[in-house]
């Protein structure tokens, strides 16, 4: 199935004397953008974090949060180191006053943004607390993660009928286009019996070959075969990407672009009103199609 690019997942924990809240979400991106935001001081963390996010996606613009606070309610596993704190404090105050004078405004701090700096929180074990609070850290990712990875395949179950609809749509369309072509046809032998009888008003000296090339080129700008054949393949090559599920978002893209051409091509082609009205619904379909592609994974 398909997997939507845009998923949301939180959860809590407590341990060590901190509790912790986890945030997880992502947009849609060319590739796969990984932005991890936790503390660093707990030290081997954000490596470990992103190998596992880097394992379970393919492509998104991933943000992960972890904010830690002291828990009022456990021993004391954790604390300020006041110095630290001060230098931190300073150093805010002198950033706000900085882009005050320089008319920036800056979004307020918070408390939970200073205390997850290096530093400014020591655990009183040592190495080997932090150690355990980034076993524990990573063994909660594992359901966070799993929760956030439903919620993309949720969304792309909406996805995927979206897609199917137009899919569907296009390939109706197609089938128009190829009606429109054919009812059109006496009207182009008409329009080309003329444009033969204007090439033959002026092949006077010219060589046999460059009047077969004229009236091929004819031809050529009338007839919508080729492009109603290709309309047709890009409509089996899309549904089999849809059957065949996540990941598909960027060959699902590259196959935008060759049904937009296509469609431009047709509605350069038309010479009737009915096969350019075909193909500016066309247009209009892909297009809506294009925009919900973004999205897959």
């Amino acid at each position: 199935m398909l997997y939507s690019m845009t998923g949301f997942a939180s959860a809590r924990g407590t341990g060590q004397g901190l509790s912790w809240s986890w945030d997880l979400r992502s947009v849609n991106a060319r590739g796969l953008d990984l932005r991890v935001r936790v503390p660093d001081w707990i030290e081997g963390l954000e490596p470990a974090l992103r190998a596992r996010l880097g394992k379970a996606l393919s492509r998104g613009s991933v943000t992960l949060s972890l904010r830690l606070g002291r828990d009022e309610g456990a021993g004391g596993a954790a604390t300020i180191n006041p110095a630290a704190l001060d230098a931190m404090l300073l150093a805010v105050r002198q950033t706000e006053a900085r882009a005050a004078a320089q008319g920036v405004t800056l979004a307020p701090t918070r408390a939970a943004d200073i205390l997850a700096l290096r530093g400014v929180m020591e655990a009183d074990g040592g190495e080997t607390d932090a150690a355990a609070l980034r076993a524990q850290l990573l063994e909660e990712l594992e359901p966070l993660l799993a929760a956030f990875v439903e919620n993309r395949r949720r969304e792309g179950i909406a996805l995927e009928t979206v897609l199917s609809q137009q899919v569907t749509r296009i390939a109706e369309l197609t089938e128009q286009a190829a009606q429109a072509a054919e009812e059109r046809r006496a009207e182009m032998q008409g329009a080309l019996r003329a444009n033969l009888a204007r090439v033959m008003e002026n092949t006077d000296g010219m060589e046999p070959d460059r009047v077969a090339q004229e009236l091929a080129l004819i031809a050529v700008k009338a007839d919508v075969t080729e492009e109603i054949d290709r309309l047709r393949a890009h409509v089996d090559a899309a549904r089999d990407l849809l059957e065949k599920g996540s990941p598909a978002g960027r060959k699902l893209d590259f196959l935008m672009q060759e049904f937009n051409r296509e469609a431009n091509t047709l509605c350069a082609k038309a010479q009737a009103a009915a096969l350019t009205s075909v193909g500016l619904e066309l247009k209009v379909v892909i297009d809506q199609m294009r925009e919900q592609v973004q999205n897959v994974e």
